[in-house]
């Protein structure tokens, strides 16, 4: 059930699903009728539904506990808010540093956003754009990349991340290396978040990609964008909100961007599947299982997990870098040497050990005092180039997103009996149809409020607004 009602009528609808509701502004808290230990607050503007089916979701995640020690400290969510699998998307959990909850980033680990700018008109951009898409659609699309690979590599990756890659693959110039400027991407490498440099586990990760008697290998994960959600989107740089800012990141009104979103793809579902089995696995014998389905790990257990998150962090890390490269190595094959430098990469579905515990964001953005961040609209709609705030209240995080209104279930059903009107336009090149359909402008809520609502309650502060051009889509 969606409620964009007022605050009374938002109350009374939700008492009947057991939650207690509260509007403040923005802010809506909740907590579980008879649990009122239990509780979250949601940053939400009047304008967006509320889905009791989320909330549901975000207080079982609330609720969390383990017999053998951890706690909960804070349970909060972000305007992109919505119903996920199991932990709804857009929310954020902080427990005590002996707990982690797997199923909090699931199998997606590190999924998130890159962003680079380059210095390339609009009307030179169009006029060779159908000769750059032919060469992207095979890269991105039809399985065309040269990604080599080595063992030796994999493990310096899981283990020092992406930075150790690099310096590892430098000795094997085949394939997309040998045209990669290896100066610029270990200077970039600097300008990764900081969990990009936490130690992983390679024992963690899985042993084909390191097995030594391999050599050479083309892993078929690597350099992939991945289903659902994820993208290469072309936009433009169409206002500077924050001059200074922007001047400092490299960003100038009426350049050229390419936003890249995706993660670990194989690898993660490999960590994650693994050790959200290892928790269920690993609960105490002859206790009753909690209803909710979800499972913690605490102690020596907790931290084994981070460390093996870590190494799928690190193949997200450098598979977000990889597709980067493929467009612009192709970018400088249509358009000449252009330097196309990184403004950021940041995470959205990770578990990261901070200051007030183990922060999980489940599909929200860390968004510290002056970390740039990323808030991708819709294919349609603007995306936003931001600065975090370090606003404690919501866990130093904002939205990673505008989150969806409308599942994909429900939009191929709008599409099969009421046809599919998009309001926004939008060119998506994609090989999978109903891609354009689930992930059509009018399944997304709307970006204002959603960047408005976080920068009235000082999660964050615009720095630029992207404008969607072009879309790819696996």
């Amino acid at each position: 059930m969606k409620h964009p009602v007022s605050p009374y009528r938002l109350s009374k609808a939700l008492a009947a699903h057991g939650i207690l509701a509260e509007r403040d502004g923005n802010i809506v808290r909740v907590s579980a009728a008879g649990q009122h230990d239990v509780s979250a607050e949601i940053l939400l503007p009047a304008s967006l539904p509320l889905e009791a089916k989320a909330i549901t979701q975000l207080l079982a995640f609330a609720g969390v506990r383990h017999p053998s020690g951890g706690q909960v400290c804070k349970a909060c969510a972000t305007p992109d808010f919505h119903p996920g699998s199991v932990v709804p998307v857009g929310s954020i959990l902080v427990t005590s540093h002996d707990l982690v909850i797997p199923q909090a980033v699931g199998t997606d680990i590190n999924c998130g956003m890159r962003l680079h700018v380059l210095d390339l008109s609009l009307d030179q951009f169009l006029a060779k754009k159908a000769q750059l898409i032919t060469l992207l659609k095979g890269d991105l699309l039809e399985g065309s990349r040269n990604v080599p690979t080595t063992p030796a590599a994999m493990t310096a990756l899981f283990q020092g991340g992406l930075g150790a890659f690099w310096e590892t693959m430098q000795c094997t110039p085949e394939g997309i290396f040998a045209h990669l400027d290896f100066a610029q991407v270990k200077a970039e490498t600097e300008k990764l978040f900081a969990a990009s440099f936490t130690l992983g586990n390679p024992d963690y990760a899985p042993e084909g990609l390191q097995d030594r008697r391999r050599g050479m290998m083309r892993d078929p994960g690597l350099a992939t964008i991945g289903g659902g959600n994820h993208f290469v989107e072309f936009q433009q740089v169409s206002e500077v909100l924050d001059r200074r800012r922007a001047y400092a990141l490299g960003v100038r009104p009426g350049q050229l961007a390419v936003m890249v979103h995706t993660g670990s793809r194989d690898v993660g579902f490999y960590v994650g599947q693994r050790w959200m089995d290892r928790a269920k696995q690993e609960w105490p014998a002859g206790l009753k299982h909690p209803a909710s389905g979800l499972y913690g790990l605490v102690g020596p257990l907790a931290q084994e997990y981070l460390s093996a998150m870590h190494a799928a962090a690190h193949y997200a890390d450098a598979n977000r870098a990889l597709v980067m490269e493929l467009v612009r190595q192709r970018i400088r094959q249509v358009y000449g040497d252009l330097a196309m430098p990184l403004v950021c990469d940041v995470p959205h579905n990770i578990v990261l050990s901070e200051a007030a515990g183990n922060v999980h964001r489940k599909g929200a953005t860390p968004a510290h005092p002056g970390q740039p961040l990323l808030i991708p609209g819709s294919m349609g709609d603007d995306s936003y180039l931001l600065d975090g705030l370090g606003n404690t209240r919501f866990a130093n995080s904002a939205s990673h997103g505008a989150g969806r209104a409308v599942s994909r279930m429900e939009m191929t059903w709008k599409s099969n009996n009421d046809g599919l009107v998009a309001a926004r336009q939008f060119e998506c090149i994609t090989l999978r149809e109903e891609r354009r359909i689930e992930e059509a402008p009018s399944a997304y809520k709307p970006i204002g409020p959603v960047i408005q609502s976080q920068v009235e309650e000082a999660l964050v502060s615009t720095i630029a607004r992207l404008t969607p051009l072009l879309t790819f889509k696996a």
